[in-house]
């Protein structure tokens, strides 16, 4: 097993590594710095570290799964044009697509220098999974709770889960998946709880209050709980499951179990809160 120091200067090495290739002088003056998951960088390197005995392939895999999930997300945060749009407003918009279309090229670059045709049709395939759910979602298309969960689910994992599968390393993927949707569901939860509107829960709404009209900021108190609650339902059933497969996985290291706790810390708090205002 990998000794904590030794795994903690990979991932600042693997995270330097990331940062160097994201820079690009033009698009760091105009665009905001892409997001760096820690945590899926975790995931990760734990998962190659474990799976690939080859340190320079291990590497390039963990480089190029996160540039391509870096460039999927900042696809994610294009605004649509508004009527009476300014130049600068334009503009902006105009520059994040062409950054997410330049992480992508990155992607592509190393996964050819690496001439790995059976990685390459994985990834490949789990960006067509992505954008599938990413449209679903976004179009409001799910006609059932668990639909909309499991879309919401795909669209964080399913490129580690690509990396998962082609190591035949299903317990990863189970863990992984799991972890990183609980982070999305906080995530989203957060940002409902701040604003009274979220991707996830405006979708939910859709679902749950089919008769309702109104924007989620309208609601009933006893609506938004009712939101809520569903949500904290899904957090309480993957955190299970996560407690689950950590006990499955040879590979765990102490700074996963770490950030766990981080994470099983952030769900309690905002289940004490949403117990509290409840």
């Amino acid at each position: 097993m990998i000794h904590l120091l030794d795994l903690q200067n990979k991932l600042d090495g693997i995270r330097e590594l990331l940062i160097e290739k994201l820079s690009h002088p033009y698009l760091q003056k105009h665009v905001e710095s892409p997001f760096i998951d820690d945590d899926r960088l975790l995931l990760l390197t734990s998962l190659l570290e474990q799976q690939e005995g080859n340190q320079e392939r291990a590497t390039s895999y963990t480089l190029t799964t996160m540039l391509l999930q870096i460039a999927l997300d900042t696809h994610e945060h294009v605004r649509n044009s508004l009527p009476g749009e300014g130049d600068e407003s334009h503009k902006q918009r105009q520059l994040t697509v062409l950054a997410g279309i330049y992480y992508s090229g990155l992607y592509y670059k190393l996964l050819a220098d690496l001439e790995d045709t059976d990685m390459i049709k994985q990834l490949a395939s789990g960006v067509k999974e992505v954008n599938e759910h990413k449209i679903s979602l976004y179009q409001k298309d799910p006609v059932a709770i668990d639909q909309l969960m499991e879309s919401l689910k795909l669209i964080e994992s399913s490129l580690l889960g690509k990396v998962a599968d082609h190591y035949h390393a299903a317990e990863w993927y189970e863990f992984a998946s799991n972890w990183l949707f609980v982070k999305r569901l906080l995530s989203e939860e957060a940002i409902y709880m701040n604003t009274g509107h979220s991707l996830l829960f405006n979708a939910l709404k859709k679902i749950a209050l089919p008769k309702m009209d109104q924007k989620a900021a309208e609601l009933s108190a006893e609506q938004q709980k009712y939101l809520l609650s569903i949500c904290t339902r899904y957090m309480e059933f993957s955190m299970t499951k996560i407690k689950t497969a950590s006990k499955k996985l040879s590979g765990m290291n102490s700074l996963l179990l770490e950030r766990l706790d981080l994470t099983a810390g952030q769900y309690q708090t905002m289940s004490k809160k949403f117990a509290e205002e409840g």
